[in-house]
């Protein structure tokens, strides 16, 4: 079994950091093709919007194929759609339709979605007390596409250059290679496959079909307050950072800040997101996942109090950034692991579907919900609606460490 850990974990690592260069070098264009094909800045945003609804509304389906053949066939499949639609959006550059590009970068969201649920199959064959850094470690993966994404968006654009092919659809041409060749990868390497192997070792009594359904997995969260507390720590930890985060370069732009002081922010806070990962999970496997939950709150908090109260002070913007990208790894790494903790083995594929679907959705929200904010109150506001999410995550999180504490850890984290 130690063996095979390694071999599943090395597979989606290598994954994780193939797959996730294909989003970050074309979203980031997403929205200019939306402008030249439509004609009108207006709809540039939509294209984002696309994909994140995209992704939230593939999870459930990913889900339930996980749910009845395994991780592989459900992280293939993700990769194959994310492939299609981003070959829809080149067409639809090509033509000249918007209606197109939607549906496009709709399917595109495929991948992103099988990219999220890769943390998962990390779990399904990790010991209890070593869940979260097996979780962490493929989520840390992700830093080198986020890092390495945004600057190849130009090569890629460039390659196309003189063809019949818009040089802005050009990165959508390198992701659906990058999706192929990581579908490839999972399609002949991910073996045994981790979730059905999980369910072959599990006891008896967890090896029937009738709890493996996404009726289960609803009635699962429905039954534990810890998953619950999970799916909402994961859910309000992604809402806070997305709708922050998606402003930020526009708040900078109001004060002086030029497009490579904004990268450099920006990739601060990647690195808050990713490169730090593995210590949460660590912490979250040694101090107990409720923990790490209160500390994510913390975190998230003191980033918006930070990016909110900088008024033009580009290094206490940068810090708020790179804090708001460490809490949200806190709470993703956390929420995810005590999510698993929390319900029968053969509910989680459907369980964790469930938990991206709601994480997508809400952070949808919130990123659209963001610019009206911006728009009518300022910067400054934005950050304290961000911050007043977290109250009731950290009320949850307080009530259940004192009603249902679970492990020892968790125990001595209520009491502390």
């Amino acid at each position: 079994m130690p063996r095979i850990r390694r071999r599943i974990s090395g597979v989606l690592m290598a994954a994780q950091a193939i797959g996730g260069l294909g989003v970050p070098i074309s979203i980031a264009l997403a929205p200019v093709l939306a402008t030249e094909i439509s004609g009108t800045e207006a709809l540039s945003g939509f294209a984002s919007t696309a994909a994140v609804i995209g992704t939230a509304l593939v999870s459930l389906p990913l889900a339930a194929l996980m749910t009845a053949k395994g991780r592989r066939p459900g992280l293939v499949v993700g990769y194959a759609v994310g492939a299609l639609g981003a070959g829809l959006v080149v067409l639809a550059a090509a033509v000249k339709s918007f209606p197109l590009l939607m549906i496009g970068m709709a399917a595109f969201g495929a991948a992103s979605s099988a990219n999220l649920q890769a943390r998962f199959a990390a779990a399904d064959l990790a010991e209890p007390d070593h869940r979260a850094r097996a979780i962490s470690v493929v989520v840390w993966a992700s830093t080198v596409g986020a890092v390495l994404g945004p600057n190849l968006s130009a090569p890629a654009s460039d390659s196309f250059a003189g063809t019949s092919i818009p040089q802005t659809a050009g990165p959508f041409v390198w992701a659906a290679a990058v999706f192929i060749l990581t579908g490839t990868l999972l399609g002949v390497f991910l073996r045994p496959d981790p979730l059905l192997t999980a369910r072959a070792m599990a006891p008896a009594a967890e090896q029937g079909r009738e709890g493996r359904s996404l009726r289960a997995g609803f009635a699962a969260v429905k039954a534990s307050p810890r998953a619950r507390l999970a799916l909402v720590t994961v859910a309000v930890s992604h809402t806070t950072m997305v709708s922050i985060m998606v402003m930020t370069p526009v708040d900078l732009g109001h004060h002086g800040a030029d497009l490579r002081l904004v990268g450099l922010v920006i990739s601060g806070h990647i690195a808050g997101m990713f490169a730090f990962s593995p210590v949460m999970g660590w912490l979250a496997d040694r101090l107990g996942r409720l923990s790490v939950i209160g500390l994510a709150a913390g975190l998230l908090s003191f980033a918006a109090l930070l990016a909110g109260t900088a008024d033009g002070s580009h290094t206490q913007s940068a810090l708020g950034l790179f804090l708001l990208g460490l809490g949200w790894s806190a709470g993703m790494v956390s929420g995810s692991a005590l999510l698993t903790d929390s319900v029968p083995q053969p509910a989680r594929a459907a369980v964790q579907g469930l938990s991206d679907l709601t994480m997508n959705t809400a952070a949808g929200v919130g990123g659209a919900a963001a610019g009206l904010v911006m728009s009518q109150a300022g910067y400054g506001w934005l950050n304290a609606i961000g911050a007043a999410l977290l109250l009731p995550m950290a009320a949850l999180a307080l009530f259940t460490a004192r009603r249902h504490p679970g492990p020892a850890k968790d125990r001595a984290a209520a009491d502390s």
